[in-house]
């Protein structure tokens, strides 16, 4: 990408992005993946399908799915390489010239995998020792911001929950079997701490059952309580202690899988739009509908443990995720991050997981501002546009830049875009290095 200034390249462009089409994606149109490539000034080819799930958006140079140079056959890793600078010089020497953070948009109605992410030096070692199922050495701690009402499970409810649910659901408490269940049920009642350590021992002990527990007996029982929740239902009975709607919904999707019993001992997290859940690594998670912007380091290693089609199957690793797991129960609100408003901006708010990794910037503009300047910040971003219409300049760029809704925009470290908003406001995410 030169610019038409001799000796000078662009700094900020956009970005030709690539999908995965899993099969837990949204079809067609239903799809917020789908509707922004549709609307993007940079997917000029790009024809909807109304059967294809269009699951994900890739933005970032991880290699299973690259962006491009709009309008170019480089990649934005080979640009990068080309001008390291770009990343800005504190990022470019911790993370040895690599863009450290990969942004996604998922949109999915159907559960995805319950799985967890390695921290960096497990990561390693399941890359050393599987290449196969583990495809690179990196951690992917992640955000995920909700765009429309989203539902997630994450991380281990609060003991007393748990509890409830082993004395509830006799098919729960069969599947983790009397010793293991009983072992949680005498330390879980008591406060003390020593009885609170016990506890949560015992918490491992009991999902490790549940992810030990033999084929033949996970869905012997999952269909005693699908049978049993249903002629409830049917008599007009109140399921919710029971979880009862959420728990036939799983197993719909994915009959006899032991995933479906998760629901009991992992918290289920609903958020709103701009709403973010945090994700460290090895945090139990399962998202299970919505459309989000997904920021996180830029890894792709998952251990997963039930809630997996024929695409995913491969990738469960029962035990490696019993024994990875944070067994650090909390209350469902305790989920949701707490976002910072930027001091000398209205219009910004800072989702930051306190990770050098990544960061993001929800830049919201009201309808009467008609002009805006994205700051320069000391590492390279990526800006995704999801409502809206402006169109950008920088000192470096030729043309002026489309930064209509679907667009993906790289900005250089160092700077700024001064945007003219034709459209009544505008929404955009903005994903860089806070180092």
């Amino acid at each position: 990408v030169e610019s038409s200034n001799p000796g000078q390249h662009y700094t900020v462009f956009p970005l030709k992005c690539g999908t995965q089409l899993y099969l837990w994606g949204k079809k067609g149109r239903q799809s917020e993946v789908a509707r922004l490539l549709e609307s993007s000034p940079n997917e000029p080819d790009f024809k909807l399908n109304p059967t294809t799930t269009y699951a994900e958006l890739w933005m970032g140079t991880h290699r299973k799915t690259p962006c491009y140079v709009a309008n170019t056959d480089q990649t934005l890793e080979a640009w990068i390489d080309a001008h390291p600078d770009s990343l800005g010089k504190k990022v470019r020497e911790k993370f040895k010239g690599q863009l450290p953070f990969l942004m996604k948009v998922l949109s999915f109605d159907t559960a995805l995998p319950l799985q967890a992410h390695p921290n960096k030096k497990h990561a390693e070692e399941l890359f050393a020792s599987h290449p196969d199922k583990y495809p690179d050495d990196n951690h992917k701690p992640e955000i995920a911001i909700a765009l429309t009402p989203m539902r997630g499970m994450c991380g281990f409810r609060p003991l007393d929950e748990i509890a409830g649910y082993l004395k509830e659901i006799p098919e729960f408490y069969e599947v983790i079997g009397e010793e293991a269940a009983e072992e949680f049920l005498s330390a879980a009642g008591a406060s003390d701490p020593a009885h609170q350590k016990a506890a949560l021992r015992s918490l491992k002990k009991c999902f490790r059952a549940l992810m030990m527990s033999s084929e033949e007996v996970v869905a012997k029982l999952l269909a005693v309580l699908d049978k049993r929740l249903t002629k409830e239902i049917a008599a007009g009975r109140d399921v919710t202690a029971s979880n009862g709607e959420l728990f036939l919904q799983l197993h719909q999707q994915y009959p006899a899988d032991r995933g479906c019993f998760s629901i009991y001992m992992l918290n289920v997290v609903d958020i709103g739009p701009n709403q973010a859940i945090d994700v460290p690594a090895n945090e139990a998670h399962a998202y299970i509908s919505g459309d989000c912007v997904e920021v996180l380091a830029n890894g792709d290693n998952v251990v997963c443990g039930g809630l997996t089609d024929r695409q995913f199957k491969r990738l469960n690793d029962f035990e490696t995720l019993a024994e990875m797991l944070r067994y650090d129960p909390a209350p469902c609100s305790d989920k949701i991050m707490q976002t910072k408003p930027d001091a000398s901006d209205p219009h910004v708010v800072y989702y930051a997981p306190g990770i050098d990794d990544f960061a993001v910037a929800k830049i919201e503009v009201p309808s009467k501002t008609k002009s805006y300047v994205i700051t320069r910040m000391d590492s390279a971003s990526i800006v995704l546009v999801v409502k809206g219409d402006a169109t950008g300049t920088n000192v470096t760029a030729g043309e002026p830049i489309s930064f209509k809704r679907g667009a993906v925009i790289f900005i250089s470290a160092n700077q700024d875009v001064k945007l003219k908003i034709s459209s009544k406001g505008i929404l955009m995410f903005r994903a860089y290095c806070p180092v």
